[in-house]
Formats: structure tokens, C-alpha cells, sequence
């Protein structure tokens, strides 16, 4: 879709959006106005009511767009709602005029077309029956405000592709999406100047990373280890890495899933999608930082080669770990990631994201991803870019007291915990494999990286959760 920003709306346009704060629909002329009455439009953030008119002969399509109070985010969620109401609706183009919106800051022009950018993803590839009224049908969207193009547009666009990266990568069937085309889905990634990295089966095994190749032991796709490195920032100085999991298809392994909802299992790889979508968003809009992200990519499946409950492998640190579920698999997978980059990159920050646990889900729902760290000012960082991107996070306690829990009588630790706090487990578990001194948290994003209904930004399905995130984290804190 193209966004254009023009200085004055065209006189001749069929279809116009009128931005209104919540509470302005009452400075409407009559027309909008009664429109507004009718719908019981008051504005609210995302809300939309429409009418039409003759002028001159000519129907126009009119449109009320809701902007809230208008922050940040309730014009997000304007522009998103309008391109959610007008995708499929016949229409090419529509014009959005600003001048008579209560607000008229460049800002929140942007922070409109943002959210309209972002809602815009969808994926149609395999279906081939789809009716012509179901298909999209909106190309442009015009912008009229005083402000012209505003600053950080493309900074903006940058970031909606990233975004759309990691939707894509999640919403990709299991039969498509594994670990050999992950890779090679990132791989354009090079073109923005990204170098690639990429261990094979034999190199990983060479390393000692038992936990991870264990968990691909029982697939017939073969697992990879993707390195993504970014030097936008001083030369030498120490990158900020970002680690995901990477299981592009979640059977549970010999701990067999439940068959109904299996099949969602293909979004077990959110985390790693995240990683991939911010280190384009990161070298798309050039950022002045060393950022390098890391993902475990495998399938874990029940085959007669699979990893068996009571099995104890050996992690790539030297640890090793006596396997109670293989359904605990993420991190299996996290744990030699993380022992890989510290050792290559030796990163003064390391962020990992995983759709890790289910108790996640039960504990925050569908609002919040969990977050855990080891450094009280690496949490507010990123809680603090999580309220910026609203992609939002809530802190969970880290504590020597949950250890004893992880504790195996024959390894030096089990992979999974009682049922009790079992999300805190998880990150007790991963903190055994961060060295002394690394700043380190844990986003637990089992909740987020997929929804059954629509959210500000995006349609039910593939989120995007993380992108904007980790992309704000890192021009937060650090970019001069």
C-alpha cells in the first residue's frame, strides 16, 4: 500500500476520512454530524462511522475516523481502523484530511499513517478461491495536513517492514516454514547490509550443543543456527544481541501434544520471527547501534529417534540437563543459543524471546508478554520501550528460592519445574547459562505472537509482537 501526504485534500475525491478526537464530533458540520449521531460515534480511538453525499452529481463515500484523546497510540489505531474498514471495501483510494482534525501535529500524522501501514499486512498466499468482494482492494492512501511528509516517515516504513517479516514468518505453514527456508527467508537481509551466519547440523554438534540438536534429533528437517549482525554502531564496541527460539513446529515431541490445537503449533517460532523482523527494522532505518540477533531453529517431532523423557543431555556451557518433557523444548533450544553468542559475540546485553510457556498465557492473558532479568535497569528499559511501542510487558520475579525446583538428582539441572510457577522455572532455568557480569532478560511472549481477534494494529492472527519493541529498545538506549 502507498501513503502519500499532500499539502490540501483533493476537491474531487470520492472518498475522504475525517479524523475526530473523542468528544469533537459535535464541531462536525450537519452532515457529519447527524452521521455521527446515527453510528453513536463519539470518537474513541479506533471507532468508525460512515455516510455518503451527492456533490455535484458525484457520491462520495465520508468516513469518521476515531482518534481517542489523541496519543500515540489512539492514532495508531485510527489509521488502522481505517484501513481495516476499506481493504476489502471496492474502494482504491482514500483521502484523509487532517486540516480538520482537532489535532494537527507532523507527529501525529505519523503516528496515523503508522498504524494504517501496519494494519495493511494480511497473507492470501494460498488461497485460490478467494471471492472478489473478500480481496483487497485499497492501494492508496492520501494525507492531507499542513505538515507535508513528516519527519521519521521513513524510519517508520522501515519499521512496518520488519513488522510484517515476522507476521509472514509466523503465519507460514509448517510445511513451508522450517528451519533450511527460515533461513533462507532472511536472507535478503544481507541486502540491507546485515551480515548472515548460518551453523549447520555438523557445526552445532562440533560446538557441544546437545540441548538444542537433542530437540531436532527426532524431525527429518535438520536444524540451523542464524546469526544476524548489524554494525551500525562505534566499531568494537560490544552489540546488544537479541536470541529467539526458533521451533518452527511444536509437536511436543515423545510428550505428545493433545491433537486439537496442534495445529497453532506453527507459531512456536514467534520468538525467533521477532528477532528476524528487528534486525530488519534495525538495518532498514540504519541504526546507530551493534545489534546482532540469534535464532535456534528447529522442528521437534516424535520419531524413533526422538529425545525421551529421562534422556540427559549435555549443553553446549558443559551443564547438563535431565529432559522430564520434551514438550520443555524452547529452552533446550535458547540455552546452547545463548552459550553460542556469548561466546562469539561477547554481548554487554542479551535479550532473549520465546513463546516459552503456557503459564504465561494463564498468568497475563493477551495484554502483556512476561518479562524477567537479571539487571533492575536492563527491565525498565525495555518495560519503558514496551509502553512506547505497545508492545507491553510486566515484570516477573527471578529468585534463588525457585532453583531448588530445577534441581535433578543425576544432572546438574531437569528442564521442566513442578506445575507452580512455571513460567519462573523456565527463566530460573535459562539465568543458569548467562555468564557472570552479562546483562540479561527473558520475554516470555507465549500470549502475544499470535491472537484470535483483532488488535490496535493488526488483524487476528499473526501479531508482530516484538518487533517494535526490541527496534525501540535499542534507539532508546542504544543510539546517540
Amino acid at each position: 500500500m502507498d501513503i502519500q501526504f499532500v499539502a490540501q485534500i483533493d476537491a474531487s475525491a470520492d472518498v475522504v476520512a475525517f479524523p475526530v478526537r473523542k468528544g469533537g464530533a459535535g464541531a462536525l458540520d450537519a452532515l457529519l454530524g447527524a452521521a455521527a449521531a446515527q453510528a453513536r460515534f463519539d470518537g474513541a480511538a479506533g471507532a468508525v462511522a460512515e455516510t455518503a453525499a451527492i456533490d455535484g452529481g458525484t457520491a462520495k463515500r465520508l468516513l469518521l475516523v476515531g482518534i481517542g484523546e489523541g496519543s500515540v497510540h489512539d492514532l495508531e489505531r485510527g489509521g488502522s481502523a481505517l484501513t481495516a474498514k476499506l481493504q476489502t471495501s471496492g474502494a482504491a483510494t482514500v483521502h484523509v484530511d487532517f486540516s480538520s482534525a482537532v489535532t494537527s501535529d507532523a507527529d501525529d500524522v505519523l503516528a496515523f499513517a503508522t498504524g494504517a501501514l501496519l494494519r495493511n499486512w494480511r497473507i492470501d498466499t494460498y488461497r485460490t478461491r478467494l471471492a472478489d468482494n473478500a480481496k483487497p482492494s485499497l492501494q492508496t492512501i492520501v494525507i492531507a495536513s499542513a505538515h507535508g511528509t513528516p519527519a521519521g516517515w521513513a524510519e517508520a516504513q522501515a519499521i512496518a517492514d520488519g513488522v510484517a517479516l515476522t507476521q509472514t514468518l509466523v503465519a507460514e505453514p509448517p510445511n513451508i516454514l522450517y528451519p533450511e527456508t527460515f533461513v533462507e527467508r532472511c536472507q535478503h537481509l544481507a541486502d540491507l547490509g546485515v551480515e548472515i551466519e548460518v551453523l549447520d547440523e555438523r557445526q552445532m554438534k562440533a560446538l557441544g550443543m546437545g540441548a538444542l540438536l537433542g530437540v531436532a534429533q527426532g524431525s527429518t528437517r535438520p536444524p540451523r543456527l542464524l546469526a544476524m549482525r548489524w554494525n551500525g554502531g562505534e566499531p568494537g564496541a560490544k552489540p546488544v544481541a537479541f536470541v529467539g527460539k526458533g521451533v518452527t513446529f511444536d509437536t511436543g515431541g515423545i510428550s505428545l501434544k493433545p491433537g486439537p490445537g496442534m495445529d497453532m503449533m506453527k507459531w512456536d517460532m514467534g520468538g525467533a520471527g521477532a528477532v528476524a523482523g528487528a534486525m530488519k527494522a534495525i538495518a532498514g532505518r540504519k541504526a546507530k547501534a551493534n545489534v546482532v540477533g540469534i535464532v535456534g531453529l528447529v522442528e521437534n517431532m516424535p520419531d524413533g529417534n526422538a529425545m525421551r523423557p529421562g534422556d540427559v543431555v549435555t549443553t553446549m556451557s558443559g551443564q547438563t540437563v535431565e529432559v522430564l518433557n520434551t514438550d520443555a523444548e524452547g529452552r533446550l533450544v535458547l540455552c546452547d543459543a545463548i552459550s553460542w553468542a556469548q561466546k562469539i559475540y561477547e554481548p554487554a546485553v542479551i535479550v532473549d524471546l520465546a513463546t516459552l510457556t503456557g503459564a504465561m498465557v494463564i498468568s497475563l492473558g493477551h495484554e502483556y508478554a512476561g518479562i524477567f532479568a537479571n539487571d533492575d535497569g536492563l527491565a525498565d528499559q525495555l518495560i519503558a520501550a514496551g509502553e512506547t511501542s505497545n508492545n507491553k510487558l510486566w515484570r516477573f520475579p527471578l529468585s534463588p528460592a525457585y532453583d531448588k525446583l530445577i534441581d535433578s538428582p543425576i544432572a546438574d539441572m531437569k528442564n521442566i519445574g513442578p506445575r507452580e510457577g512455571g513460567s519462573i522455572t523456565a527463566a530460573q532455568f535459562l539465568k543458569r547459562f548467562v555468564d557472570e557480569g552479562v546483562k540479561w532478560a527473558h520475554l516470555d511472549i507465549a500470549g502475544m505472537a499470535w491472537h484470535d481477534k483483532d488488535g490496535p494494529v493488526y488483524a487476528k492472527g499473526a501479531t508482530g509482537y516484538g518487533v517494535r519493541l526490541l527496534d525501540r529498545f535499542v534507539a532508546e538506549n542504544f543510539e546517540g
